[in-house]
């Protein structure tokens, strides 16, 4: 009787312990970032050229074709940022399937273009790993640098401003259109990039937090010499910008909502 009593209780001991590590690995998957939280743009998947690649720091979808990103999604809050250094360890992203061309850090060496980030170093100063996950070469683009040095770091720093002052931001950008080639024509530079920026109030409000008066950037900048110093010159409504390239931006996001936030110029 005593050996059946420890036996039951040693079972419901059991069953309290498996429970409660399955409530600390639901609590663990919760707290992990969603960068999709806002959508999946163009549905990316396994697809070559709308191929899906998630990361603790970031997800993207690439473009096989390209050699570049389509677009790149991220979390952004207070979390994220610290005081660690540029790591500057541009390279191959070995995870690309093996059959594919994998572009090199010195690949745009001499061509007169920068090797502009889409999810910004800046962006990921919390620790060494998240920093050097942004100098994969999956999440850079050919940028001239009057565009990368002025109107794109700008923006960059304005959203880290944001972020400052307590926001929470989800961020998608990407490029679009473009003829040039580099790297024995195996890249293509983009024409425009551009970026969507949705500021929350506060961190963890997730999709609900998206209201109509909910603030939404959107910006589509010619990635040309002699641009505007001035990220606000190139704003344009999200929908103007889904016109441009085809993608379902927010789609996450109510219907009814998504009409309004998405059919203004934020300011």
């Amino acid at each position: 009787m005593l050996v059946g009593t420890i036996g039951r209780w040693g079972i419901i001991g059991g069953l309290i312990l498996m429970v409660g590590a399955c409530d600390r690995l639901s609590n663990l998957t919760q707290s992990k970032p969603d960068h999709l939280l806002m959508g999946n743009p163009s549905n990316a998947g396994t697809e070559p050229n709308n191929y899906l690649m998630l990361r603790p720091q970031y997800a993207l979808s690439y473009n096989r074709d390209r050699a570049t990103a389509n677009w790149a999604s991220w979390q952004l809050n207070q979390s994220w940022l610290g005081s660690t250094e540029r790591q500057d360890d541009f390279r191959a992203d070995t995870s690309l399937p093996i059959d594919w061309h994998q572009v090199d850090g010195n690949d745009y060496r001499g061509s007169g273009y920068d090797r502009g980030h889409l999810v910004p170093s800046g962006d990921r100063t919390n620790n060494r790993t998240d920093n050097s996950a942004t100098f994969l070469m999956t999440n850079i683009i050919p940028q001239t640098p009057d565009n990368n040095r002025e109107p794109w770091r700008d923006l960059e720093e304005y959203c880290r401003s944001l972020v400052r002052q307590g926001k929470e931001l989800y961020i998608i950008a990407g490029v679009d259109d473009g003829q040039v080639k580099l790297a024995d024509n195996q890249v293509t530079v983009p024409a425009f990039v551009w970026k969507v920026v949705v500021v929350l109030d506060k961190p963890g409000l997730g999709t609900e937090g998206v209201v109509a008066n909910t603030r939404v950037i959107a910006v589509n900048v010619p990635n040309a010499d002699q641009v505007d110093d001035d990220w606000r010159t190139y704003r344009v409504t999200v929908d103007a910008l889904e016109s441009a390239t085809g993608y379902d931006f927010l789609s996450a996001i109510p219907t009814d909502i998504q009409a309004v936030i998405e059919s203004r110029i934020a300011p």
